[in-house]
């Protein structure tokens, strides 16, 4: 498929709202969707559980009419919402909607295995289940684009997997209430960015009045934008400039024509390696020894 040189992406940080009131956040949906088309924007990406429903005692259909907005728009968009997985259990999860209105593909929040904090959110109070389904890269008008969910971004083998499969941006949609781990939370993102030549972003919702976000825009070469106030964190990709770290190798050279170690994925050796990931090493308690 076709693709542009370069994708104009917007990552919305909304003051949300919960409880009651959550079904609110359908039509804030549908206005920042107005606001990004009017800004150029092609991929508009919200948060984890945005515009919802996130909590069990709450019931309404958001995917329907943001697919009419997107195809009016011919925007992609991103939205999340909890699915029931039976036992009273719910998944975490994320749709790609396209420009013609349909959903590109899904995907559910596979790690950790449960149970997870989300009974514990205030907002949401559900319990998690993780999903079995394997994380996959969607291909659209405007790259390849992989999905994953919020704290998912400290695994970095969910990520690598997208990478292998030729995604040019990876998005991490976050919950809310990071607070003290927006600093290492901002940096994998980055690393992210980094290690596998791709861009990524991350935003989360605004449930308290001076809350900070940890929205964030970065690149194999740095960090393109943050913002941690609520509203539309907007950069533009260069998917060129993708091809191009990801065909050169690294020169001996000054000065160098990139500023991140180009041609990464060919570096894999999985024969060194993939057996680890296959077979778990022995859980021993700390301090102890085999003899």
């Amino acid at each position: 498929m076709e693709r542009p040189s370069a994708v104009r992406m917007a990552l919305i940080q909304p003051q949300s709202f919960w409880g009651p009131d959550e079904e609110k956040n359908l039509q804030g949906a549908l206005e920042w969707l107005d606001r990004c088309s009017k800004a150029g924007v092609q991929l508009v990406v919200f948060p984890e559980g945005y515009p919802g429903p996130t909590n069990p005692k709450n019931s309404y259909d958001a995917l329907n009419p943001l697919r009419k907005r997107a195809a009016e728009l011919k925007l992609h968009v991103i939205a999340a919402n909890i699915e029931a997985a039976g036992d009273g259990c719910h998944y975490v999860s994320l749709h790609l909607i396209g420009p013609e209105g349909k959903t590109i593909g899904s995907y559910r929040r596979t790690t950790p295995q449960g149970p997870y904090v989300y009974h514990d959110i205030p907002m949401w109070q559900f319990d998690y289940k993780e999903s079995s389904n394997k994380p996959a890269v969607f291909d659209t008008k405007i790259g390849r684009i992989g999905m994953l969910v919020c704290s998912e971004v400290y695994s970095p083998e969910l990520s690598r997997v997208l990478a292998v499969q030729g995604a040019d941006i990876i998005v991490y949609p976050a919950g809310g209430g990071q607070g003290d781990l927006i600093p290492t939370w901002q940096t994998v993102v980055a690393a992210r960015a980094i290690e596998n030549i791709v861009y990524t972003g991350a935003s989360q919702n605004l449930y308290e009045p001076h809350e900070r976000g940890l929205g964030i825009v970065a690149g194999p070469e740095g960090i393109l934008a943050t913002r941690a106030d609520a509203g539309m964190l907007i950069a533009d990709l260069d998917l060129d400039r993708l091809e191009f770290l990801r065909g050169e190798d690294e020169k001996i050279e000054v000065p160098r024509r990139y500023r991140t170690v180009p041609g990464l994925l060919r570096w894999r050796r999985p024969e060194l390696y993939s057996q680890h990931f296959l077979e778990p090493r022995e859980t021993r308690a700390p301090g102890k020894t085999t003899g």
